[in-house]
């Protein structure tokens, strides 16, 4: 069992800037594939970005390309999502969710769905202001 735990959200002002960070439980945590996605309200999740377990590659929605950027620690068991150029439209509540099963998920392109996803966290909410 995996615990994942979100922490850094807050209000930002439009241009802003926020670092999300989610702190995962075990010793397997490096060997996950892991994905951030994110609720606003009346909206579906949707997938915001993923990172594979090394770290060498990434994938971003094309909402955020180019402003949000993901990373992570595996000494640390962590995995960062670092936003900036902050929209209105960014204000959802974020979740972090490893991939524990699969080691093709990414490599096969379905990092964008929700199933393929095992863990999820309790989410934390990012609020832009305009």
């Amino acid at each position: 069992q995996v615990q994942l735990v979100e922490s850094g959200g807050g209000l930002a002002q439009a241009g802003g800037s926020l670092r999300l960070s989610c702190l995962a439980s075990g010793s397997t945590f490096s060997r996950y594939n892991m994905g951030w996605f994110r609720q606003a309200p009346g909206k579906e999740r949707e997938f915001v970005g993923g990172i594979t377990w090394s770290g060498g590659a990434t994938y971003y929605a094309d909402a955020v390309k180019g402003r949000f950027t993901i990373s992570r620690d595996n000494a640390k068991n962590t995995v960062y999502l670092e936003m900036n150029s902050l929209k209105p439209e960014d204000t959802a509540v974020y979740y972090c969710a490893a991939d524990a099963r699969s080691s093709s998920t990414f490599a096969e392109g379905r990092y964008y769905l929700e199933y393929e996803y095992d863990y999820w966290g309790q989410g934390t909410q990012v609020t832009v202001s305009s």
